[in-house]
């Protein structure tokens, strides 16, 4: 089991750098931020841009992976954001995993002045999107004229430091972005369903690990190429609300067939709200435990 934390941006580098810091010396294997123009009720706080806090991050680490939770193409082109992805793995020496979503709705779909698509069409988007962003990055010189996005002679040279690109790890808990996922990911990730209870949250996480072994089957692919991800912190209730309740999350993620689980920095009120004492004694006493779950 690999443990990962996400890292919201909302605060200035001067306070956030050394958690991007801590992160990589207590020994998570990934640390993530959100891709938002500005997310939900914190839109009116401070929010910074996901690729320059990475590459800020990538700068004070030295070997923990990094990741968007996730890319959409709310406000992201594959032609242009494929030259952010390729230098921001350059920067990182190769320990980029691109989180990739087909984007909801609020801010971000509405920022732009455009339309708030309805999620047939958003999948829609995002398949486009995911397909043209892998050819771009495997492929120097791309032209593509689709539904949703058009690209003329795109560029990626000299290409990702992992090859053939960067990993791909996939949001999808519906069956159209689950064969997604089969297609193009190196990873799946899901949120699970929206619910109040607990147990009910679960039973719909093992739902969706079922519904993403039917669609790798179907795709003829096998299962142990893909790793999965679990982000704890859909559910509920806060998985750092005390060490041994985020070591028996970590537990449950294992037995339905996870190989990573992700957890956030908590916060001092509204979203994860939650105690940095709990993190730091997740991380000095039970991690390496919890690793080799």
């Amino acid at each position: 089991m690999r443990i990962g934390i996400v890292i919201l941006p909302d605060q200035r580098w001067s306070d956030s750098r050394r958690r991007w810091r801590q992160a990589d010396e207590w020994g998570f294997d990934h640390a993530w931020t959100y891709d938002h123009l500005g997310w939900r009720d914190l839109v009116d706080g401070p929010w910074f841009d996901s690729v320059t806090t990475l590459t800020a991050a990538a700068t004070v680490t030295s070997r923990i992976r990094l990741g968007t939770l996730v890319a959409s193409p709310n406000f992201r082109h594959p032609a242009a954001f494929a030259r952010q992805v390729t230098a921001l793995d350059d920067v990182s020496g190769g320990r980029l995993l691109l989180g990739l979503g087909a984007g909801g709705i609020g801010f971000d779909s509405a920022v732009l002045g455009g339309e708030t698509l309805p999620p047939r069409q958003r999948v829609d988007r995002f398949a486009e999107f995911t397909e043209l962003l892998d050819l771009i990055l495997r492929e120097d010189g791309t032209t593509w004229r689709g539904k949703w996005f058009t690209a003329v002679d795109a560029r990626s040279n000299p290409g990702c430091v992992q090859t053939p690109r960067v990993p791909f790890v996939v949001a999808a808990n519906g069956p159209r972005s689950m064969r997604l996922v089969a297609r193009f990911g190196q990873g799946w990730v899901t949120t699970g369903s929206t619910v109040d209870d607990l147990e009910s949250w679960w039973h719909g996480v093992a739902e969706a690990a079922a519904r993403m072994d039917g669609a790798l089957a179907t795709a003829g692919r096998d299962p142990g190429t893909l790793d999965r991800y679990l982000s704890l912190d859909s559910a509920p209730v806060f998985s750092l609300r005390s060490a041994e309740f985020f070591a028996d999350q970590v537990g449950r993620a294992a037995a339905l067939g996870f190989t990573d689980v992700v957890t956030h920095w908590p916060r001092a009120s509204s979203w994860y709200a939650g105690d940095e004492a709990v993190l730091a004694d997740v991380a000095t006493r039970l991690l390496p435990e919890l690793r080799r779950a």
